[in-house]
This record gives C-alpha cells, sequence and structure tokens, in this order.
C-alpha cells in the first residue's frame, strides 16, 4: 500500500468527495502488485477517460446524478476475455475499495459506497466466473 491518507472529515456527499476517493483508490489500484498489471498492462486503461467516467459513476449510484454513461458488465467482458478475472482480484478490489474509504470518510453515504462496492464485486464474479462471491473477512 502507498502512503495513507489523511482522514477527511465528512460523507461522500459531494462530487469533490467522490473526486478525491476516486484518484485515491485507482492510484491504490495503479500500484498494486495483483491489481495493477490487470489495469495497466490487460485492460490498458486510459486513466486520463477512466477516472472522469469513475467519478460520473460514483456520483450516479450515490448522489443520484446523470451524466454516467457506461455498461460495467461488458467492459469487464472484454478484459476477462483477453486474461480471465480471478477470485482474488474482487476480493483485493473490494478490501483496497473499503480501506481507502475508511481512511477517508464516514457516513450514511460512505456506508452506502461500500455496500455497493460488495454488490459490484458480487455480481461481476457471478457473472464473469459463475461464483458466489461474499465479502472477504481478512484485511489487507
Amino acid at each position: 500500500m502507498n502512503a495513507v491518507a489523511a482522514p477527511t472529515s465528512g460523507d461522500l456527499d459531494t462530487r469533490a468527495q467522490i473526486h478525491d476517493l476516486v484518484i485515491r483508490f485507482y492510484r491504490e489500484i495503479a500500484f498494486d502488485d495483483l491489481l495493477g498489471p490487470v489495469f495497466t498492462e490487460v485492460a490498458e486503461v486510459d486513466w486520463s477517460i477512466h477516472i472522469p467516467r469513475l467519478i460520473d459513476y460514483w456520483c450516479r449510484v450515490l448522489l443520484g446524478r446523470a451524466g454516467y454513461q457506461g455498461q460495467i458488465l461488458a467492459a469487464h467482458r472484454e478484459v476477462h476475455a483477453v486474461e480471465r478475472f480471478r477470485k482474488e482480484y474482487f476480493d483485493r478490489w473490494y478490501l483496497l475499495f473499503v480501506q481507502t474509504v475508511d481512511q477517508g470518510w464516514s457516513g450514511p453515504v460512505t456506508e452506502r459506497a461500500k455496500t455497493h462496492a460488495a454488490r459490484i464485486a458480487g455480481s461481476l464474479a457471478r457473472r464473469l466466473l459463475d461464483l458466489e462471491w461474499h465479502v472477504p473477512s481478512n484485511d489487507l
């Protein structure tokens, strides 16, 4: 893990807060030994396009704002076709997300973000791997 960010007061209830979360979280992803290569080498993510799209996605989910245009399952299927996802990818993604969120925010919207992240991981694991994924109990 990279340097721990100082906690931010407040909830994930503004676009600015969500922007900060997405930047912090995907910085962790990019430098993660397990997930970094999936994003950079397999998916070949263009962060300049991906980050704004993710901010729009989380603003839609958490704030009910329009703006996100994308298909999560289709995008992940494309990557999965290049290199098969593994259960540990979903575990690691979720644990990094929760850790990043907990280091910076708290409140009801923050809790909804963590719940939604678990739903994303579960849905993708089920649809891509035919696997019933459960929130991992161990820490990073």
